[in-house]
């Protein structure tokens, strides 16, 4: 029986992956639901090609031409983020794929949790912002929650099969744009710079994270609520080449890795799979080919950011949500060339300085948190 998917964010890195997988496996997977922000014309050419019940286009602007170049089909349409909530709650959805970049991922993941469908997750910030009420929502509803991340999927397969204790989690990081880039030079980067990642191939966004090193504390605030380990177990290594995805120690000393090519495709398909793996057509990985893994500390001066995301992660409440709301403004700003590629973390720390703290977080406190720290960082770019 074929599992039926609401791609959410189809037109975006890791949803055009997905649909890769759907094209190598069409006995296996059936696309119901496919999503997009705003890019209309990219999202009916997949719903040409893939036939789903509906397509939503998030940014009601584009709903008109979208409905007019689908109007010779059977494909439903629809716009807004509210249509996104109720479409991932369909009967025709089994698994939902949640690839959304940013906060607007938070609302479909706690539909699809309520609802009951399986989660395969690549938009970290609906654990960044809202990790403890998303996990706890999915354990009170025995909802799986697999990760798409690297990362995260590295750390998944080291622990399956596991019933011993974790001494800690250790997880990769590329080094981004700028690894090889002195700190002293940052501050005249630019965005053509940033967005130059030396081994993978993302959106703009996950980009710019990734050169700040924001992305990789973000993961750690991931790991946390993901896998139930404390802030003091988690550590995070510069690993130049990307092989080795992430690690897991164990009490005794031993260390489990995930290796594979930099390469989203085999996390995305193992979180479709998940318990059991399937066949890959990608690139094998080959050690032959890779005689070199290299692990290099964090310089926490050139990347004040990790240390921002640890002290948000043990400061607990709303302070992850703020830095998220925060970094969303600033990595806009910096994109539009409004700001200095160095003002994006200090937008961070300014606005986490400013921001109200709720320690005990409701969803709606979550809501008010996000704006109230897009408010904030946007004055002081303003």
């Amino acid at each position: 029986m074929k599992q039926r998917l609401a791609l959410l964010g189809s037109t975006g890195s890791i949803g055009e992956q997905t649909l890769d997988i759907v094209r190598d496996f069409p006995q296996w997977y059936e696309v119901t639901t496919l999503t997009s922000n705003t890019r209309w014309e990219r999202l009916a050419q997949q719903a040409r090609e893939f036939s789903p019940d509906s397509v939503v286009i998030a940014d009601k602007r584009f709903y008109l031409p979208l409905k007019e170049a689908l109007s010779d089909t059977d494909v439903k349409v629809y716009a807004g983020s509210e249509a996104i909530g109720q479409v991932v709650r369909g009967e025709a959805v089994d698994v939902v794929v949640n690839a959304l970049v940013g906060y607007a991922g938070l609302a479909p993941t706690v539909s699809a949790i309520e609802a009951g469908k399986k989660l395969a997750l690549a938009n970290k910030e609906s654990l960044v912002v809202a990790g403890a009420a998303v996990m706890r929502m999915a354990a009170e509803r025995k909802v799986p929650v697999v990760p798409i991340d690297s990362e995260h999927s590295a750390i998944l397969q080291c622990l399956v099969g596991e019933s011993s204790p974790v001494r800690k989690l250790i997880i990769t990081a590329s080094g981004g744009s700028f690894r090889d880039t002195p700190a002293e030079q940052l501050g005249t980067a630019t965005v053509e710079q940033a967005l130059h990642h030396p081994n993978w191939n993302m959106g703009a966004k996950i980009t710019i994270d990734s050169s700040t090193l924001v992305n990789k504390g973000f993961e750690v605030i991931e790991a946390r609520w993901l896998f139930g380990v404390e802030p003091e177990k988690i550590e995070v290594v510069i690993h130049p080449q990307s092989i080795v995805h992430s690690m897991v120690e164990f009490e005794d000393g031993a260390i489990k890795a995930q290796l594979g090519t930099p390469d989203m495709h085999l996390p995305i398909h193992y979180a479709l799979t998940f318990p059991r793996r399937a066949p890959s057509r990608r690139d094998r990985f080959s050690f032959l080919e890779h005689p070199e893994l290299n692990f290099l500390p964090v310089d926490r001066v050139k990347y004040p950011a990790v240390d921002i995301a640890f002290d948000c992660l043990r400061r607990g409440g709303t302070a992850c949500c703020v830095m998220n709301g925060a970094n969303e403004v600033a990595v806009a700003a910096f994109l539009k060339g409004r700001i200095g590629y160095l003002d994006i973390v200090k937008t961070i720390s300014r606005t986490l300085e400013r921001a109200s703290f709720v320690a005990e977080p409701s969803l709606a406190d979550y809501e008010s948190s996000n704006a109230e720290a897009r408010e904030i960082a946007s004055s002081l770019i303003g």
